[in-house]
C-alpha cells in the first residue's frame, strides 16, 4: 500500500467517524428539545386545568331576570 492510498483511507475513516459524532450530537440535541417541549406542554396543561377548575368553582349562578311591572293602559 502506498502512502497516498494510506492517507486516503485514513481520511475516509476520519470523515466516517466525524459524521458519526455529528449524528450523535444531533440526536442528543433533538432529544433535549423534545423533552423541553413535553415539559412545557405538561406545565401549560396543568395551568389550563387549574384555571378551568377555578373558573368552575368561582362561577356565580345566573340571577333570575327582574320582571318589570306591567304597564297600565291609559
Amino acid at each position: 500500500m502506498t502512502s497516498d492510498q494510506a492517507r486516503q483511507r485514513a481520511e475516509r475513516n476520519f470523515r466516517r467517524e466525524e459524521r458519526a459524532r455529528d449524528g450523535r450530537a444531533a440526536t442528543a440535541e433533538y432529544e433535549v428539545q423534545a423533552r423541553a417541549v413535553r415539559e412545557k406542554t405538561a406545565r401549560l396543561k396543568a395551568l389550563r386545568l387549574a384555571k378551568e377548575a377555578q373558573a368552575q368553582t368561582a362561577a356565580t349562578p345566573a340571577k333570575p331576570a327582574k320582571r318589570r311591572p306591567a304597564r297600565r293602559a291609559k
